[in-house]
């Protein structure tokens, strides 16, 4: 990785992200999500934990006012950012240009809802780094994961509490739907929390961040077994066989498809990893009676 970033050139302060939000008459909102880093040190540590090299093609959902950004861009080849608020995605080029002219060219801007994107201008990405809107982090990052398979490595800023349930284990309290579904696509581990005061405005919950490294989806149909995840975990507190009664068609029928995929239905959605749960949804449907 280039040592650029670890320099700090051009890495906004709080002064300059304060300066930057009046000059754009902006407030941020919690309906966006917007808690903007101003911390350098934070930002080169995202930068590092990314272990991004020279070659990759960074896509960063949310850039905001383009801290983490600026940080990127001597680190990878290319970065596209994904911003849906139009002044923001106005001025990040201007920002770039003004701070580290010599980059500015590394950099596309996207100005688009990242839930709707399906498609992205230039080389596919193949990283992902971004301090997610906590209101939409997951479903967010596991459209990317599914509509980008060229994303070898993602590195997210996410609500701590959000960090705990993506890179739960089976069996444990935080282990559930997100768990379940991110581990489809990659491995999942905690890379670190992060304090309140790198953000402003200072959010009321504290932050960590999610390392995934893509690995092979186990064999099933992702459809079908993201189906039956969520009936799983619709009603936790319940025995699959209950829980499933509906995906399933009856309770007897979830009961035959549990024990021909070799799980005990008398067990609960947080004792299956993926691989099992992509295991039932492959099993045959039962008839009605």
């Amino acid at each position: 990785m280039s040592t650029a970033a670890d320099a700090g050139d051009g890495l906004l302060g709080p002064a300059e992200i304060r300066r930057l939000a009046q000059q754009l008459d902006l407030r941020p909102t919690k309906q966006l999500g917007q808690n903007f880093l101003h911390d350098a040190n934070t930002i080169r540590r995202i930068v590092r934990t990314a272990e991004l090299s020279p070659d990759d093609v960074v896509c960063e959902i949310g850039p905001g006012l383009g801290s983490l950004t600026l940080g990127l861009l001597p680190a990878a080849e290319r970065v596209v950012a994904v911003e849906v608020d139009p002044r923001l995605a106005d001025q990040l080029p201007r920002t770039v240009a003004e701070r580290v002219p010599q980059l500015a060219q590394g950099l596309t801007v996207v100005t688009a809802d990242a839930m709707r994107v399906t498609e992205l201008p230039g080389p596919p990405p193949t990283a992902l780094v971004a301090n997610l809107p906590y209101n939409i982090s997951v479903p967010v990052l596991l459209h990317f994961l599914e509509t980008f398979p060229t994303l070898r490595t993602a590195l997210v800023l996410v609500q701590l509490e959000v960090a705990e349930r993506l890179a739960a284990a089976p069996g444990s309290d935080a282990y559930g739907v997100p768990s379940v579904k991110a581990a489809w696509y990659a491995d999942v581990r905690r890379a670190g929390a992060v304090g309140r005061p790198v953000f402003w405005p200072v959010p009321n919950v504290d932050s960590g961040l999610v390392r995934l490294t893509r690995r092979e989806p186990p064999p099933g149909d992702r459809t079908a077994t993201f189906a039956a995840v969520d009936a799983a975990f619709a009603t936790r507190r319940k025995g699959l066989r209950a829980a499933l009664a509906g995906w399933a068609g009856s309770p007897a029928a979830a009961e035959t498809r549990l024990r021909a995929a070799g799980i005990d239905p008398t067990w609960r959605g947080e004792r299956l990893g993926v691989a099992d749960f992509a295991r039932l949804a492959a099993t045959d449907p039962v008839a009605a009676g």
